[in-house]
């Protein structure tokens, strides 16, 4: 296909094919995994499922890809299954404006985590380590400024373990006996501000399931989430590559 024909004069037909055959699913539309999604597509995934139970809000705009004042109120999921059709119409893509369940990672080849509600990331990453499917996380993209602080190691490896969310995925995880195994996008630079805890939200999802919980609200620049969901994409990519050369 034309439109990957840049792509293909890096990484060779082969791998391009190898691409097109390719599950990801991406769990969290904002910042961080809209430009994940965005990439994986442009890379050539062939198939993406994209999960977000969330609408677009006016602070969104600072750094989400398809918030703008004509879009919001309406679903991030719904926004991404139009866009990411724009950008290569023969992608196949599975829709969940939900909140995330075990079956949105049922037949995948890897995982991106870009979740910021503790009760959902923690499930998908534990499935992810039972069922041995391949997965990276975001770990702090909020409250920084430079993305150049950004870098890619396995969790039992990251430097700034004191992070009000790091540390809590750390210890939610270490509780399921979980301390090693997943890959994650961490930041070596020091939070300037700290978290703000909105109160506990409630939201019934279509299944009618009543959710409660704790959505962490940090300090947000257009630089870091957008970088964080880039380096998941590449990471993705280059999975594929080695696996498909």
């Amino acid at each position: 296909m034309e439109i990957f024909s840049r792509n293909t004069l890096f990484w060779g037909e082969a791998n391009q094919r190898n691409l097109q055959s390719k599950h990801v699913a991406v769990f969290g539309l904002g910042g961080v995994g809209g430009f994940c999604a965005e990439a994986l597509a442009r890379a050539g995934i062939g198939a993406l499922t994209i999960v977000d139970f969330d609408k677009v809000s006016a602070s969104n705009i600072n750094r989400q890809l398809v918030a703008l004042h004509s879009t919001v109120g309406q679903s991030k999921a719904k926004l991404f299954e139009a866009r990411l059709k724009d950008i290569n119409p023969q992608i196949k893509l599975n829709i969940t404006d939900d909140f995330y369940t075990d079956e949105d990672i049922e037949n995948i080849d890897f995982a991106a985590d870009a979740i910021d509600t503790m009760r959902s990331k923690i499930s998908l990453l534990e499935n992810c380590i039972k069922k041995d499917i391949p997965v990276i996380s975001s770990m702090g993209a909020g409250n920084r400024i430079d993305p150049s602080q950004l870098y890619i190691c396995d969790i039992s490896e990251i430097e700034n373990k004191n992070a009000p969310f790091v540390s809590n995925v750390i210890y939610q995880l270490k509780k399921r006996g979980i301390t090693s195994g997943i890959t994650v996008v961490a930041s070596r630079e020091k939070p300037f501000s700290l978290e703000k805890i909105s109160e506990n939200e409630r939201i019934v999802t279509k299944s009618g399931e009543k959710i409660e919980f704790v959505k962490i609200i940090p300090a947000s620049t257009p630089f870091v989430a957008s970088c964080a969901g880039i380096f998941m994409a590449s990471y993705i990519t280059r999975q594929f590559i080695t696996a498909g050369g």
